[in-house]
């Protein structure tokens, strides 16, 4: 697969940012999935061995405990097929944390998983779910054959433990454009997915979250596949609103990778990106160790620059994105 790397860590234009108090920490407990997504830009599947070992999660723990994190949002992959996923979730709860599972959904029905929605409706974790789009054909082209039905078929599963109707179970759904382009007002097509999800499959949710797709992996292989990468760039420039700045996610949230390595979004993280302190210089950046989850234990890095390059004119193109959605 080619790396867009090269292309995205060009000079950039987007304007300087710096980091806020911390309050979510975003975990990607590995690269293994069940699926293979097209618009995956994390490159997961089932063949990927990158995992979170047990020594970093205690670490993880370890910070959870040190500092005020108010929200774990646990990705991959697929963050359950870590082997510490359970006891990282039971942890953090034991602590009064908001843990958000970033679930592909079809992750509910494989073997060996079948008490894993009982396990998250125990725990009172937030499923935020990946769904393309309500109707099977789109969903079909980004996630493959029998993954809209599957889809179905945990959404179901979850709304009979109570999600999507009980407070204390939160349900999200994800979309993400099919193809290079924007996506619609998040408030109109939340309406469109509410009313053609209860009318098809008798499914209900809380929020629909807008995710714009960001020009790196295997999305941004495709693009350059299909000679669009540099149509779809000068479409997130020129749709770039300033207004987004003061919102986007990497202002309060610092990404971890399975190794725990610090980032200051899941995104630079997959362009080993790393966050620097703010005496580093770009030149210097590679002669000094990246920041660990040990870091976390002095520091929480507020007023930190942030690492910025094209990429980020993926958050804050049109209504903004972020893993919660439109900004």
């Amino acid at each position: 697969m080619q790396d867009t790397r090269p292309i995205l860590l060009a000079n950039t234009d987007f304007p300087a940012i710096t980091r806020n108090a911390l309050s979510t920490l975003q975990i990607n407990l590995g690269y293994l999935c069940n699926m293979s997504c097209v618009h995956c830009h994390v490159n997961a599947g089932p063949t990927r061995t990158e995992e979170m070992d047990s020594e970093t999660a205690d670490l993880l723990i370890e910070v959870l405990k040190r500092r005020s994190i108010g929200c774990l949002d646990l990705t991959g992959g697929a963050p359950e097929m870590n082997a510490h996923f359970r006891r990282i979730v039971k942890a953090a709860r034991s602590m009064g944390v908001e843990v958000i599972d970033r679930c592909n959904l079809t992750i509910l029905l494989q073997p060996g998983y079948e008490d894993l929605a009982d396990f998250l409706a125990e725990q009172a974790v937030t499923v935020t779910a990946s769904l393309p789009c309500y109707t099977e054909d789109n969903v079909e082209k980004q996630r493959g054959k029998g993954a809209y039905e599957e889809s179905i078929e945990a959404l179901q599963m979850l709304n009979r433990l109570g999600y999507g109707s009980d407070a204390k179970l939160k349900l999200n759904l994800v979309y993400n454009p099919v193809g290079p382009h924007l996506p619609p007002s998040q408030q109109a097509l939340e309406l469109d997915y509410k009313r053609e999800l209860k009318q098809q499959h008798d499914i209900i949710f809380n929020s629909l979250f807008t995710i714009t797709n960001v020009p790196i992996a295997r999305f941004g292989a495709v693009l350059l596949a299909h000679h669009q990468y540099d149509d779809y760039l000068s479409l997130l420039k020129d749709n770039y609103a300033s207004e987004n700045l003061e919102s986007v996610m990497c202002r309060d949230l610092i990404s971890v990778d399975w190794q725990g390595n610090l980032y200051d979004c899941d995104f630079n993280q997959m362009l080993d990106i790393p966050m620097r302190d703010n005496a580093v210089t770009e030149n210097q950046i590679k002669l000094v160790e990246k920041k660990h989850l040990r870091d976390l234990l002095q520091s929480d890095y507020a007023s930190n620059a942030i690492r910025v390059a094209d990429h980020c004119y993926a958050c804050t193109a049109g209504q903004g994105s972020s893993c919660s959605g439109a900004l």
